[in-house]
């Protein structure tokens, strides 16, 4: 099994798990007011997207409200959650994640947080795929020695943002275009890295 591939993907997966979930919350605490279009802002008033480094959350929904849309993103971010956590290994564990996190884009959950779940679920599918033999390359092997830190420093961002934007709105809103880009290379760098480890230490027994 390869190790550090498993634990990147359960991660991602747990992430896009919990940001489904606070999508889900703010969505809820704008009732049953019905969304003027398929584009929501899961924040509501006070929120002003053109003034907030986030946007005020933009996602999209399927749903008649912004109640129903918040109770299916909480409920799908959950399930997301305990099944990245539990039941990623098993037998179709990935294709699972990544119809949940289908369901989640759909449902008010994001857009970040589905991809975020679909990486997971697409690195979830080498999970019990052999590895090869022999010695690793010299870029293996490199890109070996620096795990876990893209995927430590792709959670702390994620969790981190919000604390900086709440104190710091109007830099990181001129600035969150290197946000979103960070994001989007630590995302397949993580994955990168962490076959490298399980391609390193495969070949070192």
């Amino acid at each position: 099994m390869r190790e550090a591939t498993g634990k990147v993907a359960a991660w991602l997966g747990i992430a896009a798990g919990l940001a489904g979930i606070e999508h889900g919350y703010f969505e809820i605490l704008q009732g049953g007011a019905r969304p003027e279009s398929l584009m929501i802002a899961s924040m509501g008033t006070p929120c002003i997207p053109e003034q907030a480094w986030n946007r005020c959350e933009p996602a999209l929904t399927l749903l008649p409200t912004f109640l129903v849309t918040g109770i299916a993103a909480l409920i799908l971010g959950l399930v997301i959650l305990v099944w990245s956590a539990a039941f990623l290994r098993r037998k179709s564990g990935s294709w699972i994640l990544m119809g949940l996190c289908g369901a989640l884009l759909v449902c008010g959950g994001g857009f970040f947080p589905p991809l975020i779940g679909l990486v997971g679920g697409l690195c979830g599918l080498a999970i019990h795929k052999p590895l090869d033999t022999g010695a690793p390359g010299k870029f293996i092997a490199f890109a070996a020695k620096i795990w876990p830190w893209p995927l430590a420093l792709l959670m702390v961002w994620l969790v981190n943002q919000f604390t900086v934007g709440y104190f710091f709105n109007d830099f990181l809103q001129r600035f969150m275009a290197f946000g979103v880009v960070l994001i989007l290379l630590l995302l397949p760098l993580s994955v990168l890295v962490a076959y490298a480890h399980d391609r390193a230490r495969q070949g070192a027994r």
